[in-house]
C-alpha cells in the first residue's frame, strides 16, 4: 500500500507550479527558498519521479509534473470552496445549486427547467454559461453540480459523466407581425418568401432544421445566425426575420403583440438533459429536477 500523500508538499509543488519558479513561491508563501525546494523534493521523493525540469533560467513541469498539477488543481480548487459552503451550512443560508448552461440552450427554456428549485426556499443558485465542452471539464472537475444541455455528454473514457433525460419539446415557428401580414403562403412555404433567423450549430437542433427545410423542399433567406437563443428571439421580435422556438417558449411569445404564430412543427423536437458526475445524483435539488421525468433511475452514462 502507498504512503499517504503529505498535502503540505503538494501544496508547496502547486504554488510552485503556479507561481512558475521557486523564489516566486517562496515570496509568496514568505518561506525561504531552500525550504520550500526541500519540500517539493520531498514531494518528489515519494512519488518516486521528478515534478520539474530546467527550461531556460527558469523551470518547467515534467510530463509527471503535469500529472500531478492536475490532480493538485481539483484539490486546492475544491479546498477554496470549502469556507463558503460551510458558512452557508452554518449559518441556515440554505441549499447551493452551480449549474452549468450550454451557449445553445434556449433561455426560456432553462427557465422551465430550473423551476422545480427556483420554487424551493432558500435555494441559491449559480448559473455558468460556456461552451458545452468546457463546461463538460468543469463538472469533472466538480466545480459544478450538473450542466444542462440540448444534448447529451459525448462518449469519453477520461471523463465519467452521465446523462439524464429531462424532457423534450417540439419547436413552432414566430415571426413579425408585419412580416406575417404580408405573406400570402401557408406555412411552411410562407418561410420561403420572409428573412429566417437559426441558431448556429451550437445548438443540436440546428442539423435538424437543416434537414426539415431540404424536406419542405425550401431555401430559406437566413438574415441571421445567433449562439444566444434570447438574442435570436430579440432580434426576431424586433422584425429581422421568422424564427423557431420551444413550446415552452410558446406563451411569452404570444403576450407579445407584435409577433404572430406562423405554424407548429412537432416533428422537430428539441431534447435536454441534466448532465452529473456521477450516475446515482445525491444532491437535494437535482433529486428535484429529475423527479418530474423519473430520469434518475435511467441515466445513461456519457463515456
Amino acid at each position: 500500500m502507498a504512503a499517504p500523500i503529505n498535502y503540505r508538499h503538494l501544496y508547496y509543488f502547486w504554488v510552485v507550479a503556479k507561481e512558475g519558479g521557486m523564489a516566486r513561491a517562496a515570496a509568496r508563501l514568505d518561506m525561504a527558498v531552500q525550504t520550500v525546494s526541500a519540500q517539493v523534493r520531498a514531494l518528489e521523493q515519494s512519488l518516486g519521479y521528478a515534478l520539474f525540469r530546467p527550461a531556460g533560467r527558469g523551470m518547467a513541469l515534467t510530463e509527471a509534473g503535469v500529472a500531478a498539477m492536475a490532480q493538485a488543481d481539483q484539490i486546492f480548487q475544491l479546498g477554496e470552496q470549502l469556507p463558503a459552503l460551510v458558512r452557508e451550512a452554518a449559518t441556515g443560508q440554505g441549499l447551493r445549486l452551480a449549474v452549468g448552461m450550454s451557449d445553445g440552450l434556449p433561455k426560456l427554456v432553462v427557465r422551465h427547467l430550473l423551476q422545480p428549485v427556483v420554487d424551493e426556499t432558500g435555494v441559491r443558485l449559480l448559473c455558468h454559461e460556456d461552451e458545452f465542452d468546457r463546461l463538460l471539464g468543469d463538472l469533472a472537475l466538480h466545480r459544478l453540480d450538473a450542466v444542462l444541455s440540448d444534448r447529451a455528454a459525448p462518449p469519453n473514457p477520461n471523463l465519467r459523466l452521465y446523462s439524464h433525460p429531462l424532457g423534450e419539446a417540439p419547436l413552432a415557428w414566430f415571426a413579425p407581425a408585419a412580416l406575417a401580414k404580408k405573406c400570402t403562403k401557408d406555412f411552411p412555404a410562407c418561410l420561403a418568401d420572409m428573412p429566417v433567423l437559426l441558431p448556429t450549430g451550437h445548438a443540436a437542433v440546428r442539423p435538424r432544421l437543416d434537414q426539415w427545410f431540404e424536406r419542405q423542399g425550401l431555401r430559406p433567406h437566413v438574415a441571421g445566425e445567433f449562439e444566444d437563443s434570447a438574442l435570436l428571439a430579440t432580434f426576431g421580435r424586433s422584425g429581422m426575420g421568422a424564427f423557431p422556438a420551444s413550446r415552452w417558449s410558446r406563451e411569452e411569445l404570444l403576450a407579445d403583440k407584435g409577433l404572430r404564430l406562423l405554424g407548429d412543427t412537432p416533428e422537430l423536437v428539441e431534447h435536454f438533459y441534466l448532465i452529473s458526475a456521477e450516475r446515482r445524483i445525491q444532491h437535494p435539488l437535482l433529486q428535484k429536477l429529475l423527479a418530474p421525468t423519473g430520469s434518475a433511475s435511467a441515466a445513461r452514462r456519457g463515456s
